[in-house]
């Protein structure tokens, strides 16, 4: 679970986990929508960047940026979510967040049109997101959070991470010989 968890006694003795969704957001636009990343997990956010296209990637892959020596993928977030993609412009830049496989740490870069603010959110202000429908997994959604401007959607950036995006950060992490011996065998595979 990306956020708090706190381990609560109940009256029978026994203990409970809750999670604790309070806490600072980064609040982020794709259109006229705005959503929000617990701080913790957002290790910075740069300007939009020259991304190397990787081929056979899925389409929300935007391809990959040399940060600092280190090879991050980095994810189209409006691609993801189906929605219409649309130009990059000087408010475009990539938020690296951290996620993780199997317990290793791995960075990915997210692609959003612009960053807005950081908000300190209290538990008060954060409603359960509403059942929409059986065909719609809202996994990915923490809360809707209430705040003056309007509401933010809270997302748990593990649950909008698919496995294999998280593994495909990973390969690209590797020396350049393993990640190619991966993809022969899953090629293999399949």
């Amino acid at each position: 679970m990306t956020n708090e968890q706190q381990i609560l006694e109940v009256p029978n003795g026994a203990e409970t986990a809750v999670e604790i969704r309070a806490g600072k957001y980064l609040t982020f636009c794709l259109g006229a929508e705005e959503y929000g990343l617990a701080i913790l997990r957002v290790r910075e956010i740069i300007g939009l960047m020259a991304i190397t296209n990787v081929p056979r990637t899925p389409h929300h892959i935007r391809g990959v940026i040399n940060l600092r020596g280190k090879v991050i993928p980095v994810l189209n977030l409006r691609a993801k979510f189906g929605m219409e993609t649309k130009e990059d412009t000087e408010e475009t830049c990539i938020i690296v967040v951290e996620s993780s496989i199997q317990g290793s740490p791995v960075q990915i870069g997210i692609l959003v049109d612009a960053v807005s603010e950081v908000l300190d959110i209290e538990e008060s202000d954060i409603e359960d997101a509403p059942v929409i429908g059986n065909n719609f997994n809202g996994d990915f959604i923490i809360g809707l959070a209430k705040t003056k401007d309007g509401v933010k959607i809270l997302l748990d950036i593990d649950q909008v991470l698919s496995a294999s995006d998280v593994e495909i950060a990973q390969n690209m992490d590797q020396k350049p010989e393993e990640a190619t011996k991966e993809q022969e065998y899953a090629e293999e595979i399949q």
